[in-house]
């Protein structure tokens, strides 16, 4: 298998799991911000913006990246939100937070964080950069 084709099957990949990502929190924006205010990290002012405004950020990055617009763009953008997503679970888990993800469920029975959510986010940057490098647009729109 050549670059240009992992790179494809990882775009598509990572995009469908930021457009549905996003879906699922756009659909229940109050148990977002319960999720996000959950952190301790964002001053309580901004906490419903963003719920509000990165789940929207997450399903067009995702459309995006499957629909081959604008690749290099969402793949850096992507890799941006992984970086914050992989601090804000690290920092959360080594300050010991009995907290829920919120990373595909906005319910606070999710789960708690545990090192492999880490892990998971960590994978999923390297794909992101991967993309960011590789992708020659293949299947693009």
């Amino acid at each position: 298998m050549t670059l240009p084709v992992v790179a494809l099957l990882l775009r598509l990949i990572l995009g469908a799991i930021f457009f549905y990502s996003g879906i699922v929190k756009i659909s229940d924006p109050a148990g977002f911000a319960q999720s996000i205010a959950n952190y301790h990290i964002l001053p309580g002012v901004m906490v419903n913006a963003s719920a509000i405004l990165l789940p929207w950020i997450e399903m067009v990055t995702g459309g995006s990246l499957l629909l081959g617009v604008l690749i290099r763009g969402s793949a850096l953008v992507s890799s941006a939100l992984l970086a914050i997503f992989s601090g804000a679970l690290a920092a959360s888990f080594i300050r010991g937070l009995d907290v829920a993800c919120g990373c595909f469920s906005t319910s606070a029975d999710a789960g708690s964080i545990t090192e492999l959510y880490i892990i998971r986010d960590a994978v999923l940057l390297a794909i992101a950069v991967f993309v960011f490098f590789y992708d020659t647009g293949l299947a693009s729109a």
